[in-house]
């Protein structure tokens, strides 16, 4: 019979060999630099290998170094974030690679206590920047690592509880090897991303098949086990496309606020469609944003007839947005967070992808 030891030692040795033979070519992969390592590390929050090469490689040829993305103005980064969503991660990355120019000399700490403490480095950044850049043995646990030694260890807890996220720091702490730390956890990440996979994992080709208690146990595709997370709240809004992006015609956009939700970012005019307006006819519905745009900018419009639906989910909220045209009946001087843009100046301005796919779908 296996012992708990010869379990761990199989699983190592075995992932290990499967990844320094199979790992992909990524270009992340082809750097010891902690700084680049970083950068990719917090694209990939929430966000797709594949989406995230092309955005890797244009932000590191504008922002080669800590000191270029330090210096950079707060609109160029996030115009180079674009499409990513979760804004914040730029931001945060901002702030924190700032204080790494001011506080470390411009080098990225190689400890645990200094590196964690920088803004929006959590527990998992902290484990791969330094495992990987700096081959330190700390653990790195994300969504795939947790799946892979909840089915290799038979781990029936809640995997969102911190007891069992420190439970398998634990693990990985008693596994990781000192001379291949780095490689040990792309190495779980690999196999969580490529084969150990939510819905219909491979187990055919998994590398540490043999000894997997999960699928030994038939219950591979039952693991992890996960509290449902709370469905993301609905919000109705209505927005409004005042003049046109056709031609050469300007149109209408303001900057958000620099709090909160996709804070300092540009976007069309639109409200929330509250309490009170449940009945409102479309005319209704464009009545009301034509007042908000005049209360707002002092411009005087005139509704041009229905546009479109689209609709974003973020992490808590999820947005069911119609959108409106709108033509200018009376100029006004603009507010300072508002501008008449045309098409060909958008390179300048960091949009969500919600109004991205708007203005697309207006210009196609």
């Amino acid at each position: 019979m296996t012992t708990a030891l010869e379990k761990k030692q199989y699983f190592v040795h075995s992932l290990l060999a499967w990844f320094r033979a199979y790992q992909r070519d990524l270009p992340w992969r082809r750097t010891k630099d902690p700084y680049r390592i970083w950068v990719s590390e917090i694209m990939l929050q929430q966000t797709r290998v594949d989406t995230v090469i092309p955005y890797y490689e244009r932000f590191l040829e504008r922002f080669p170094t800590v000191e270029a993305l330090a210096d950079a103005p707060e609109e160029e980064v996030l115009k180079l974030w674009e499409g990513l969503g979760y804004y914040s991660r730029a931001r945060n990355l901002q702030s924190a690679v700032r204080e790494v120019r001011d506080t470390y000399n411009g080098v990225v700490p190689d400890d645990r206590q200094h590196f964690s403490s920088l803004k929006g480095v959590g527990p998992y950044t902290t484990g791969a920047v330094l495992s990987i850049a700096y081959n330190r043995p700390e653990p790195a646990v994300d969504g795939n690592v947790m799946r892979v030694l909840s089915r290799y260890f038979l781990i029936e807890e809640d995997i969102m509880k911190g007891s069992t996220r420190a439970h398998m720091e634990h693990l990985i702490r008693e596994m990781i090897p000192h001379d291949a730390a780095g490689d040990f956890n792309q190495a779980l990440m690999e196999l969580g991303a490529l084969i150990c996979t939510p819905k219909s994992p491979q187990c055919l080709v998994c590398p540490v098949m043999e000894q997997c208690t999960g699928r030994l146990e038939g219950k591979e595709e039952q693991l992890p086990i996960k509290k449902k997370a709370k469905a993301p709240r609905p919000e109705y809004r209505i927005a409004a496309m005042v003049g046109s992006v056709e031609g050469e015609k300007p149109f209408l956009i303001r900057q958000r606020s620099g709090q909160g939700l996709l804070a300092n970012m540009w976007e069309l005019p639109h409200m929330e469609y509250g309490k009170g307006m449940e009945e409102l006819s479309e005319a209704g519905e464009q009545e009301a944003l034509a007042r908000h745009i005049q209360a707002e900018t002092g411009l005087i419009v005139k509704p041009h007839g229905f546009l479109m639906n689209a609709e974003h989910t973020f992490s808590h909220i999820h947005w069911n947005m119609k959108v409106y045209a709108f033509e200018i009946v009376q100029q006004h001087p603009l507010p300072d967070h508002y501008r008449w843009i045309r098409k060909e100046e958008m390179q300048h301005f960091a949009f969500p992808n919600i109004f991205l796919r708007i203005i697309g779908a207006r210009q196609s």
